[in-house]
C-alpha cells in the first residue's frame, strides 16, 4: 500500500473544539487535531461559505502536524449561517489572529485553496511574520475577470451546467446574473433564497472534478452547505473580495521570503490555470506544481496527492525545493 495509491492520511477526531464569538453577530467554530507539539498548520476553505469537512484534517500527519481548522463566518457551524453583514476579507483575517492568539500559536503553515488561497495570500500579506509558508490549491485572486469566468465563461466546457444555472433566472434579468441571483439570496423569504442558493451550490459542485464523481467528498449534499456558499460566495463576488484592484499580486513583496508552493489543476474549470501561472510569474520564489491530470477540487486524486507531498516535503525540510 503505498502513498501515491492512498494519499490521505486515515481519518481522525479532533481533539479539541470550540466556538470563538468575534463580534456580537458572529461565532465561529474551531477544531484542533494531531500533535499538540507538532508543527501548527492552519487549513483555510473555500467558497467563500464553504465550510470545513472531517476529510481535510487529513492532509496532514497527525504525529506531525498540529492542525487547525475553522468555519470562516457565515460558514459551517459557525453562526449565524449564511450570515453577509459584518463579513470582509480584513474581518476574516482579524478572526484568523483571534483564533492564532486563543491557541497560543506563535506562526503557522498556511494551507488554503481556491477562496481559501486568496484568505491565505491575503492574511499572509498582513501578517507575514505569523507565516511559515504557504501550501496553494487552485489560486483564486478574486478580480473580475476571474469573476466573469465563473458567472460566466464556464459554459464553454459545461455548456449544460450553465444553461440549468441561467435557467433558474428569468430571461430579462440574465445580462446581470450576478446581481440577479443576489436579489434572490439576499432577500428575507426562504422560498425564494433557498431555490437560488441550491442552483449556485450545484452549478459550482458540478464543475469540480476532471471526471465526474458520484457522491464527492466536497461536493454540498445540503441546504447549509448550499446556503453558506451561495450567500457568501455572491457577497464577496459582488464586492471583488473586499480586496484593492490586484492587490494581492501587488503586495507579494511581503511574503515573497516565505516557502510557498501552488497546486494547480491543468482542467481546473473553476479557478483556470493562468491565475496560478500569474501569481508564480508574480512570485517565481514559489514553486508551480500543475497536475496534469485534475480538475480544481482538492479531492481529484492528482490534487490530493501533490498537496500530501507537498505537506510531507514540508514536514522533512521546512521548505519546498523548486523542482518538486
Amino acid at each position: 500500500m503505498s502513498q501515491h495509491d492512498f494519499p490521505l492520511f486515515p481519518p481522525i477526531e479532533p481533539r479539541r473544539a470550540g466556538m470563538l464569538p468575534v463580534d456580537a453577530l458572529h461565532t465561529l467554530y474551531w477544531e484542533e487535531s494531531g500533535n499538540p507539539a507538532g508543527v501548527p498548520v492552519l487549513f483555510l476553505h473555500g467558497g467563500p461559505g464553504g465550510g470545513t469537512s472531517p476529510r481535510q484534517r487529513c492532509f496532514f500527519d497527525p504525529a506531525h502536524y498540529r492542525i487547525v481548522l475553522f468555519d470562516q463566518r457565515g460558514a459551517g457551524k459557525s453562526t449565524p449561517l449564511g450570515e453577509y453583514r459584518d463579513n470582509t476579507t480584513p474581518l476574516l483575517i482579524d478572526d484568523i489572529e483571534r483564533l492564532r492568539r486563543l491557541l497560543g500559536i506563535d506562526c503557522w503553515l498556511v494551507f488554503g485553496g481556491s477562496w481559501g488561497s486568496t484568505l491565505a495570500l491575503a492574511y499572509g500579506q498582513e501578517h507575514p511574520d505569523r507565516c511559515l509558508g504557504f501550501i496553494l490549491r487552485g489560486v483564486f485572486l478574486c478580480t473580475q475577470p476571474e469573476i466573469d469566468w465563473f458567472m460566466h465563461g464556464i459554459r464553454w466546457f459545461f455548456p449544460e451546467v450553465h444553461a440549468r444555472f441561467t435557467g433558474a433566472i428569468p430571461a430579462e434579468e440574465r445580462g446581470e446574473l450576478l446581481q440577479a441571483y443576489a436579489r434572490r439570496l439576499f432577500c428575507d423569504d426562504p422560498a425564494i433564497y433557498m431555490p437560488a442558493a441550491r442552483e449556485w451550490s450545484r452549478y459550482e459542485a458540478a464543475c469540480l472534478f476532471l471526471r465526474p464523481v458520484p457522491a464527492a467528498g466536497d461536493e454540498p449534499d445540503d441546504d447549509a452547505v448550499s446556503l453558506g456558499v451561495g450567500r457568501l460566495e455572491a457577497h464577496y463576488f459582488l464586492h471583488h473580495g473586499f480586496l484593492a484592484e490586484d492587490q494581492l499580486i501587488r503586495r507579494i513583496d511581503r511574503i515573497r521570503h516565505l516557502p510557498a508552493v501552488i497546486v494547480q489543476g491543468r482542467y481546473d474549470m473553476i479557478c483556470p490555470p493562468a491565475t496560478a501561472f500569474r501569481l508564480h510569474a508574480a512570485w517565481p520564489q514559489a514553486r508551480l506544481d500543475v497536475v496534469d491530470d485534475a480538475g480544481h477540487s482538492a479531492f481529484d486524486p492528482g490534487i490530493t496527492r501533490a498537496l500530501v507531498a507537498a505537506t510531507e516535503q514540508f514536514r522533512r525540510t521546512g521548505g519546498f525545493d523548486r523542482e518538486g
